[in-house]
């Protein structure tokens, strides 16, 4: 079992920036492909940004390209996203999520954090 504890969530003016924060605990964190998704009211969930298991590569989905950048710190088992020019559309709840299925990019996420709210307002 891998937990997961996202922080950092809160509200910001369009433009502005968050970094949040996901605390892991259990396993090998190192063993574990990263990643974040977001929810917004109404919308189904989506990704967000990805991480190898060193760091060594990231993906990004095209709306938050340039804007948004996922960071691992294997030692503090934790994983980062800062995230820089926000817009209205950024707003939802944003979610940790961790695959030990040995592939990158995974097929499937098996843990999830419980989200972390992010408002971006206009």
């Amino acid at each position: 079992q891998v937990q997961l504890v996202e922080s950092g969530g809160g509200l910001v003016q369009a433009g502005g920036s968050l970094r949040l924060t996901c605390a892991a605990s259990g396993r090998t964190f190192s063993n574990y492909v990263m990643g974040w998704f977001r929810q917004a009211p109404g919308k189904e969930r989506e990704f967000v940004a990805t991480i190898t298991w060193n760091g060594g590569s990231t993906y990004y989905a095209d709306s938050v390209k340039g804007r948004f950048t996922i960071s691992r710190d294997n030692a503090k088992t934790t994983v980062y996203l800062q995230m820089n020019s926000l817009k209205a559309e950024d707003t939802a709840v944003y979610y940790c999520a961790a695959s030990g299925g040995g592939l990158y990019p995974p097929r499937k996420y098996e843990y999830w954090g419980q989200g972390t709210q992010v408002t971006v307002s206009s």
